[in-house]
């Protein structure tokens, strides 16, 4: 919730804030940082990828995501890609802060997706 609430959002007014558990035991953060330009704009759930990369940590174990709406929300498609590269078997959990709650796994998620498999690499 702390993250949510640092989030830049004064476009869509929907904060969001992620914590990202790498398989070390590390946790890293993130919010959405919205832009003008709203291509250049960043998602809650990567912000905290990058953080943990830049800690040299590429291995996840689970992220929750809060949010201010009524329904917990999952991960938008782009960050579902971006967090089954590193954490195919993560764990993800939304919650409001109402404390509706829900959870799924990333191949529930985004079932058949492009990984580095698919360029012919392990």
């Amino acid at each position: 919730m702390e993250a949510m609430n640092s989030a830049y959002a004064p476009y869509s007014q929907f904060r969001v804030g992620a914590a990202l558990l790498g398989e070390d035991g590390s946790i890293s953060v993130g919010c959405n940082v919205e832009n003008a330009s709203y291509p250049a704009g960043l998602c809650a759930e990567r912000a905290a990828v990058a953080h943990m990369v830049v800690q040299g940590v590429k291995r996840f174990s689970a992220i929750v995501i809060a949010t201010e709406a009524e329904v917990p929300t999952p991960p938008c498609g782009i960050c579902r890609q971006v967090l089954m590269e590193f954490a195919p078997d993560l764990a993800v959990l939304s919650v409001t802060r109402s404390g509706a709650e829900a959870q799924w796994s990333m191949s529930d998620l985004l079932p058949h997706a492009f990984t580095p498999t698919s360029l012919g690499r392990t």
